[in-house]
């Protein structure tokens, strides 16, 4: 790599600043009384029969205050008489086996012991009926023996596709607790016709399933739980769109129409499920979605360790370091992108060096001569959009200055003696 790293040694990159975006900051402070309070509600009394087994939905995204909302639901099905148990509910997710998903569960903070009930993974699934499209519809074989079945979820837009419904109970229903079998026959239309096969699919399982109900939460742009909704089963397909509508309302953004050069510290699973939100970085691996700022070059510098090894997004990077590289596991990345019917997202970057030919590389290629020019912004990942780092041309073009704020002055961007990013 010596004649790549002699070309991009000579570029100058712009200075930047530190800026602190604002959001709407609505939140729930303590989430286990809101969740204990709404379970108090006529709706929910005598939902579980004593000494019924209830499966409990565990997907595969870091929810904030994830495993607190799982402990109050298995202690209020213990409170009622009930068998409490978790199912990973994540299609393909943690390679597609039963151990990676138990483990994708545990890094979350669910186990056995934190929860207080057993953690019944298996990729065993039962056909439960078919779609209008004569699509079979699967569960998993451990839920579908359980008296009854409590889904939780996020509720967000999805990376992917754009419907009524996008990530949420649905998702979970349709190819979260359909494993890996319910995840390939979901997506085998591809994304195109993904809104409507999610929609029907989980229909069946609502008709054929005892849902006891779902629980369902909206996360502000910090990562924090801005509301709570429990939903009988027969709310489920009438509510979850409303709730979609105020997520859009309150998920984070860069709040810049054109960026040169997008530099992101971080993607993984466990940050979206194309490893950083294409809602955020207007960058997308398919025809179904669109929306976000235009940005002409992406650099990817590390891969979460929580991700398991899973690069499903880098594809949609220009450029990524060599620790990035070195941290892929290709089986389960490829996987991912063969049961969602989607390679696109895992094409391989140019891979340099370390994160400074990152840097420069993106700065080359983006078009911008005098290098000072460049629109440059910096962000930890797509779930962290709090604080971030601007070049003073991209901080001259924000669309909205009553919700961003410089903090301090300007500076030089630093690498260490390895040619790491430090700040």
């Amino acid at each position: 790599m010596n004649k790549i790293n002699s070309i991009l040694e000579e570029i100058k990159l712009p200075e930047i600043v530190k800026v602190k975006q604002n959001f709407d900051k609505r939140k729930i402070e303590d989430v286990k009384a809101e969740i204990k309070k709404l379970l108090k509600e006529d709706n929910f009394k005598n939902k579980i029969e004593k000494g019924k087994t209830v499966a409990i939905t565990g997907g595969s995204r870091g929810i904030s205050h994830y495993s607190i909302i799982m402990k109050t639901i298995v202690d209020f099905v213990k409170e009622e008489g009930g068998v409490p148990f978790i199912v990973p509910a994540m299609g393909s997710h943690g390679g597609g086996d039963a151990i990676g998903q138990k483990h994708i569960l545990e890094k979350l903070g669910i186990t056995k012991e934190s929860m207080g009930c057993e953690i019944k993974s298996s990729m065993e699934v039962v056909e439960i009926g078919r779609t209008i499209k004569d699509l079979p519809v699967y569960i998993d074989k451990n839920a579908f023996n359980a008296d009854g079945i409590i889904l939780i979820n996020r509720v967000k837009p999805h990376t992917s596709f754009r419907g009524k419904y996008e990530s949420g109970l649905v998702k979970m229903l349709a190819i979260g607790l359909g494993k890996r079998k319910g995840a390939d026959t979901t997506h085998s239309l591809r994304f195109e016709k993904m809104a409507e096969n999610i929609e029907e699919s989980a229909k069946v399982s609502i008709n054929k399933l005892n849902i006891l109900f779902g629980l369902a939460t909206i996360e502000n742009a910090y990562d924090e739980v801005a509301e709570v909704h429990i939903l009988n089963k027969e709310e489920i397909l009438i509510k979850e769109p409303i709730l979609l509508e105020k997520s859009k309302e309150l998920m984070g953004k860069l709040y810049l129409d054109n960026i040169d050069v997008l530099i992101i510290k971080e993607i993984g699973k466990n940050i979206s499920g194309t490893g950083m939100d294409t809602n955020i970085i207007g960058r997308y691996h398919t025809k179904a979605a669109s929306g976000g700022p235009s940005i002409t070059k992406i650099g990817l510098l590390n891969l979460n360790s929580d991700s398991n090894g899973n690069a499903n997004g880098m594809g949609l990077a220009d450029f990524i370091s060599k620790q990035f590289y070195e941290k892929v596991e290709f089986e389960s990345t490829y996987l991912n992108a063969i049961t969602s019917t989607e390679p696109n997202s895992i094409k391989l970057p140019m891979v340099l060096d370390n994160d400074e030919y990152v840097f420069k590389a993106c700065a080359k290629t983006c078009g911008i001569l005098n290098h000072q020019d460049i629109k440059l912004v910096i962000i930890e990942n797509t779930k962290s959009l709090n604080k971030i780092y601007m070049s003073k041309e991209a901080y001259n073009n924000i669309n909205d200055y009553n919700m961003v704020k410089m903090e301090g002055d300007y500076f030089n961007i630093k690498f260490d003696d390895y040619g790491n990013f430090i700040v």
